[in-house]
């Protein structure tokens, strides 16, 4: 970036030069410490720093007053010593920083140190004895702010905030431990900030502590905590990603900031913080005279288009995505600003840009400190003044510094308002929206008709009584001002999606199931599109809009990193990965019940939305569903080892679980139940018992509805011997119950046979066995009419409801899988490769192999096709049995689009040929 810092002079003469021509302040200080001049120019900036900082510790072994004296002595030597080094371009700026934070540390631990000797000198505080602890067991000191961040500017006072923990304060009998804290930081303030003759060391500000104006300057960490989870603020989670222990006990100062990391970095985002903070920067804004940003005269710090807004830049979106990426959780800004860059959530270019104007207004505030020692940020108004401020910067023309100044403030303040846009105007194109008073607007009704609404009228009523807290989520103040800002801006949304009326009825059910209103409304004021999606889908999708405002943390999810990338594009073995991390961290096994219900709750509501907004083909989802499915199997497995384990010790063998039906066969959709079983291998008699107890509780952990939900249904039936036999089979029972026992309808199951969790080895072998027992010559006839027989008793004791019962309508799924299943049992003795489990592959490799005739395959493979993809489509956006009639024609047309078909009767249409003609060549093949 042009106009950035450049060193003063090219060696120390000249430096130290322009400083005492320039700088009062310097002058004063080079006049003060010749013996840190000479140290500085001989040894360099490091070695005189640290002489400074060993000054400042021993400190702590003096009187009081002479330690103070010492202490602000110290100062103006590191004073000195980093201004120099920084104007001879010696250090950067996070040298310079980080020596000012670093400084600021060591006077906190030797005021600290020579508190403690005092206190314990006077019987009021007993003497540690534990090393670690630090000279007062139990207290601890956070720095905050820049400080916190090692981010300390030239002339800064230093944020603490003091803390006690009451178990752990060495106080003498009859002695309260909260009297201490608050003597304590008393006294921290006067070793620290008092003006005496020599000066003074920090300005230190206690304020950051819980509810300043009401509790003392010292706080209980039981007091502390119960505050920041209760009602903590916005602006004290910000302040917070700064915080960490910079005095007093190290070990109780780390496990307090560990706790409170639940209160700073919110899993479901906390959308109400961006409306916070972006209120504040409005604030900010409308109260400084510098707003034009022409002007080189302006506060650096608050000013617009300064370092305020590229930190707020940076920590809003922290806030916002801390609490699901991790590694946002920086505490320096330009560190947060890479990391966000890195992440894909600021643009590089952008980063870049941000990144050195920060070290270039870092740069000039602090110059702007040392002509005086002020705490001030405002560059000067007079030109001379200036002059001097431009030449420390390194620039010889006040007109170029200016200049400088000005094109880095438009820089910032044009990335700036991208995150921060200016208030949208509450009219609509088209004409009025207005919903206060009682009576309805004349011109509001004309432009929701307008806009496409048939039954304008409800609209109008149902905003107003939004606007009257007639719902939950919109009992609170900030919730109806959102609601205000937003209307506009969603009637639309809602108008765009083709089916108007449905759509606001839907999105008036998901308004009144919310428990409140302000981070779903705020979650939409920062993401228009998310509201034009939500509304789309609530035009066709019921049941989506249902879930949704049964559990508004789902949109949430939305704002993920991956949330949009194509389900084709997950890496492998993803969704696996994470939930075992996240089973592994959950801390027990009622815990982990309910991480997996919501991580999965999350995954599949990312499938369900790409697929019904066509970002993913309906095909993809089968087998996204199956891997979600079996990742929550593996996950829930081993927790589910773990547990029994704890309870009645170690497994005497080992076990897999086997998937079967659709989910053997990679093609669930929504809603889909799961068909497996459990095969252990142990020694003779040992095993059963525990293996059965291990496998109920397997299917506890799948399918017990907790507080986060249901997870799946389990279906065991399909196990040996079906519902009548043990939940766990031996290895050697299933390989003989198969070998002699299995009817040919179990046959047919075990074609869909697939290890997914448990033990790899024995996953191996079982697969074996009933690759094994499928490659057996088998009685083509016996197996026809055996299949036939089923269908037949399948039509009349379970009749489908209608061609939109896509399972059992003759000629639907039942039909083509029979096939497929019938025709490997009496292909693989020959030709063993046609054995998969799932469908379509299946039937393409029976074709392949010569078993099945392409006039035959081609109708199954087509209608297989048709049927998942209506399956998948249809389980997300209605509960139950699908019936056309009861949807509106918006529906149906996004049906039939969705499924690439002119209308919704060529669909029909297309659904029934192909139902025929699958009845067709199941009951030809059967009698071949």
């Amino acid at each position: 970036m042009s106009g950035a810092i450049s060193p003063v002079g090219a060696d120390w003469p000249a430096v130290i030069e322009s400083a005492c021509t320039h700088a009062p302040y310097l002058s004063r200080l080079c006049a003060r410490f010749p013996d840190t001049l000479d140290r500085l120019c001989s040894d360099g900036p490091v070695a005189a720093f640290r002489a400074t900082c060993a000054h400042l510790e021993n400190a702590a072994a003096l009187p009081q007053a002479d330690a103070m004296a010492q202490m602000r002595k110290a100062k103006g030597q590191m004073h000195l010593t980093v201004a120099l080094a920084d104007l001879a371009g010696r250090w950067g700026l996070d040298e310079v920083t980080r020596a000012l934070s670093d400084f600021a540390d060591q006077a906190v631990k030797t005021a600290v140190g020579v508190i403690a000797r005092d206190l314990a000198a006077s019987g009021d505080l007993l003497a540690g004895d534990d090393p670690a602890r630090g000279p007062i067991p139990g207290l601890i000191l956070i720095a905050m702010g820049k400080h916190g961040a090692f981010e300390l500017n030239y002339s800064s006072d230093i944020d603490v905030t003091v803390f006690y923990d009451r178990s752990l304060m060495a106080t003498p009998p009859g002695r309260e431990a909260g009297r201490l804290g608050v003597r304590i930081a008393q006294l921290l303030v006067k070793l620290l900030e008092e003006q005496t003759a020599d000066g003074y060391v920090f300005r230190t500000d206690l304020r950051l502590r819980p509810d300043p104006g009401s509790t003392p300057p010292a706080v209980s960490t039981a007091s502390a905590e119960h505050y920041y989870q209760t009602l903590g603020q916005n602006w004290e989670r910000a302040a917070f990603i700064k915080a960490r222990v910079c005095g007093g006990d190290p070990i109780a100062g780390a496990e307090f900031l560990a706790g409170l990391q639940s209160f700073i970095w919110r899993r479901h985002l906390d959308y109400a913080a961006i409306a916070d903070v972006h209120s504040i920067k409005r604030q900010i804004r409308s109260v400084k005279r510098s707003a034009d940003l022409d002007e080189p005269v302006f506060d650096v710090k608050l000013g617009r288009g300064g370092i305020r807004d590229i930190e707020l830049f940076a920590q809003t979106q922290q806030l916002i995505l801390g609490g699901r990426i991790s590694a946002l959780r920086v505490q320096t800004t330009r560190g947060a600003l890479l990391a966000l860059s890195e992440h894909g959530r600021v643009d590089g270019a952008d980063r870049a840009i941000l990144d050195a104007a920060y070290e270039f207004l870092r740069g000039v505030e602090h110059r702007i400190q040392m002509r005086a020692d002020e705490q001030t940020h405002k560059t000067p108004s007079d030109p001379a003044a200036r002059a001097d401020l431009a030449a420390l910067c390194g620039f010889s023309d006040l007109a170029a510094f200016d200049a400088a100044l000005i094109a880095v403030r438009q820089r910032v303040a044009v990335i700036d308002r991208a995150l921060f846009p200016d208030d949208e105007s509450l009219a609509d194109p088209l004409g009025s929206l207005v919903f206060t008073g009682v009576e309805d607007d004349p011109d509001t009704l004309a432009t929701l008709r307008e806009l496409g609404y048939q039954k304008p009228e409800a609209v109008t009523a149902a905003v107003r009584g939004w606007h009257h807290g007639r719902v939950r989520a919109m009992r609170s103040e900030r919730a109806r001002e959102l609601l205000t800002v937003l209307t506009p801006a969603m009637l639309r949304a809602i108008a765009a999606s083709g089916a108007p009326d449905a759509a606001f009825q839907r999105f008036a059910d998901f308004f009144a199931a919310l428990p409140a209103g302000v981070q779903t409304l705020s979650l939409f004021k920062a993401h228009p599109r998310l509201l034009a999606d939500l509304s789309a889908a609530f035009a066709v999708a019921p049941r989506l809009a249902a879930l949704v405002g049964r559990r508004p943390a789902l949109l949430d999810a939305m704002m993920d990193f991956g949330f949009e990338r194509p389900l084709a594009d997950d890496p492998p073995d993803q969704r696996a990965n994470a939930m075992r991390a996240a089973v592994g961290a959950a801390g027990g096994f009622e815990a982990a019940l309910n991480t997996v219900r919501r991580l999965q709750r999350e995954e599949a509501f990312r499938i369900d939305w790409q697929t019904l907004s066509g970002r993913a083909p309906p095909e993809a989802a089968g087998a996204s569903h199956a891997d979600l499915a079996e990742a929550c199997l593996q996950a829930l497995a081993q927790a589910a080892v773990d547990e029994t384990a704890r309870r009645i010790g170690p497994a005497p063998g080992a076990f897999t679980v086997l998937a079967l039906g659709k989910f053997g066969g990679r093609e669930l959709a929504q809603g889909s139940d799961l068909d497996i079983t459990v095969v252990y291998d142990a020694p003779d008699g040992a095993g059963a018992d525990y293996f059965t107890r291990l496998t109920q509780r397997l299917i506890a952990a799948l399918s017990a509805p907790t507080e986060e939900g249901l997870l799946y249904e389990v279906d065991m039936q399909l196990r040996p011997s079906g519902s009548k036999g043990p939940v766990a089979v031996s290895k050697r029972a299933f390989e003989r119950y198969y070998a002699d026992e299995a009817w040919t309808w179990e046959l047919l199951a075990l074609t869909r046979l697939r290890a997914v969790a448990g033990d790899p080895a024995l996953g191996n072998e079982i697969e074996a066995l009933a690759r094994a027992r499928l490659v057996r010559p088998m009685d083509r006839a016996k197996i026809f009419a055996d299949v036939a027989a089923m269908r037949a008793r399948m039509d009349k004791e379970r009749p489908a409801k209608g061609r939109w019962d896509l399972k059992l309508y003759p000629g639907g799924f039942v039909d083509v899988e029979f096939i497929a299943q019938a025709m490997q049992l009496v292909t693989a003795a020959r030709a063993p490769e046609v054995l998969h489990p799932n469908t379509s592959v299946a039937l393409a490799g029976l074709t392949a192999a010569g078993a099945l005739a392409w006039e035959d395959a081609e109708p199954l493979l087509a209608g297989w096709r048709l049927y998942s993809q209506l399956q998948q489509w249809l389980r997300i956006v209605w509960e139950g049995q699908f019936q056309p009639e009861a949807v509106g024609e918006a529906v149906r047309l996004r049906l039939a689009r969705a499924l690439r078909r002119s209308d919704f009767t060529a669909l029909e249409h297309e659904l029934a040929a192909r139902q025929d003609a699958c009845r067709a060549r199941f009951a030809a093949i059967l009698r071949s």
